[in-house]
């Protein structure tokens, strides 16, 4: 049966808390998406992330779960990238290895893209802060809500929130998108949204739960610096037109009256129209 779901889970030393993860996001997919598969991409971890993972496979269940391995280490953006190229069902997802987004979350991103009405739904901290739970220390906080508005201001992006670690995407259009990538460090949601952005997908910013966790690899200050340098990146791409045969294309599919069709059935042959579970299937539980 084709897969309906892939998951996306990029790891850097991730081993104490990656197993945790993946069988957390195993039970979750083996209840509401049974047909789904789970790519771990470890970006060269020095521990036994890779390890780690291959032992939580024996709680996969109905989930086919793989790891492509990244050597040496090059970056998240290019192990999101790797995962995305190897996903083979017609959503995918990405979510950050420590689950600050709960993976209870994902009909929020999935279901509007099953349904046909968009192509590209991220989750955001900005939209709706009493979803915060755990809040990042204040000056990481203020760091990122500076960097957003610079990326803004210098992408034309309408965006309040390009870098939460969830976001969910359809293949048939967004797949060239994600070929013509550059940036592989952390400025790569960015340009992801950017040449989504560009080419006219159909995109949601959607408001989700979300946690701090110690042991984030990004540090506010040299990180944020960095995104910016990679912002100019971005722009220079778009300058001398390298992102252009990748928007084109994702336009022209874009256009086909057949890629805007919803999803005709769950992974058991029914008709849906999305992929909500039982817990958020009426309107007054949403957001």
């Amino acid at each position: 049966m084709d897969l309906s779901l892939s998951v996306i889970i990029p790891a850097y030393n991730e081993e104490a808390r990656l197993g945790n993860t993946l069988r957390t996001t195993f039970a979750y997919l083996n209840d509401y998406v049974p047909i789904s598969e789970v790519i771990v991409v470890d970006d060269g971890s020095t521990d036994r992330t890779i390890a780690v993972a291959e032992e939580s496979f024996a709680d996969a269940g109905k989930i086919q779960p793989r790891v492509i391995a990244v050597q040496p280490n090059r970056g998240k953006g290019y192990a999101v990238q790797q995962g995305l190229l190897a996903a083979r069902a017609p959503v995918a997802l990405f979510s950050d290895a420590d689950l600050s987004t709960p993976i209870t979350e994902l009909p929020k991103l999935t279901a509007p893209i099953r349904s046909g009405e968009y192509d590209v739904v991220f989750g955001s901290r900005a939209l709706d802060r009493r979803l915060i739970g755990t809040r990042q220390p204040w000056r990481r906080e203020q760091g990122g809500k500076a960097v957003n508005l610079l990326v803004r201001a210098r992408t034309g992006l309408p965006f309040w929130d390009t870098q939460c670690g969830f976001k969910a995407f359809r293949m048939a259009v967004f797949r060239p998108l994600v070929e013509a990538a550059r940036i592989e460090r952390f400025g790569f949601d960015i340009e992801l949204l950017y040449l989504a952005h560009r080419a006219g997908l159909r995109m949601l910013e959607r408001p989700v739960r979300w946690n701090h966790y110690d042991g984030s690899k990004l540090d506010p200050m040299r990180d944020g610096w960095r995104m910016l340098t990679e912002v100019q990146e971005i722009r220079r791409h778009a300058r001398t037109k390298s992102y252009d045969d990748a928007i084109a294309q994702a336009r022209t599919l874009l256009a086909l009256d057949t890629n805007r069709q919803p999803f005709a059935t769950r992974d058991d042959g029914t008709p849906v129209k999305s992929d909500v579970p039982p817990e958020l299937a009426h309107p007054a539980a949403r957001i």
